[in-house]
């Protein structure tokens, strides 16, 4: 049986559908552009001793975190690169301590971190402090020790500071994930412009 083919609708009809379905996807394109950086992970808000302080010899280094972390590691260089931390760091809540190996000598110190925080990321950092008093406070005995194999969780404990807070990895991969997030939502509002568009074309066409 012949079944007639129906007229398409005229461009003037199809026109405003084709343009709506243009600004949506502007709008979607405009929406990546400008949106706003991923939520950064957690920060050092406090720290004994304090970055770029002059102090005696300290018995431990205690930091402390933004929000509560996970599986920590702390280093505590020398000037030559020597480890001068004693057992593996501790972490209650957002505090983390390290105990210090003997006296240390007067000179700069780096301390180098490593934790991880809610969000399961990884971030790391670095700072220095200055050690002052008579080299005679310290024993002969005093050496460096060895670098901690790892940290609570088997994961080794930075071997050298870095000099960011934030690897840029994963600042990365967090901002990758919520540019991605925008693409689909984009994609979404294309689809369901073009599929209204489709079916008032076909709603048209039945009516003539």
């Amino acid at each position: 049986m012949y079944t007639p083919r129906l007229p398409r609708p005229p461009r003037a009809v199809r026109r405003p559908f084709t343009r709506l379905a243009a600004a949506i996807a502007a709008t979607a394109v405009g929406c990546l552009l400008t949106a706003p950086p991923a939520s950064a992970h957690t920060t050092l808000v406090a720290a004994q001793p304090a970055k770029g302080a002059k102090v005696s010899s300290p018995a431990q280094i205690k930091l402390t975190f933004a929000e509560a972390v996970r599986f920590p590691g702390v280093v505590v260089l020398d000037a030559k690169g020597g480890h001068h931390e004693s057992g593996k760091a501790h972490a209650a809540g957002a505090t983390v301590t390290e105990q210090v190996a003997g006296v240390l000598p007067p000179g700069v110190y780096t301390v180098g971190w490593r934790v991880v925080s809610e969000d399961g990321h990884p971030v790391t950092g670095d700072y220095k402090f200055t050690v002052v008093g008579g080299s005679s406070s310290a024993p002969a005995s005093v050496g460096p020790t060895p670098a901690p194999a790892g940290s609570a969780d088997g994961s080794a404990a930075p071997a050298a500071a870095t000099p960011s807070s934030t690897p840029a990895a994963q600042k990365s991969a967090s901002t990758s994930s919520a540019s991605w997030l925008w693409v689909g939502l984009g994609a979404l509002l294309v689809v369901a412009a073009v599929g209204g568009a489709e079916l008032t074309r076909r709603r048209r066409s039945s009516r003539t």
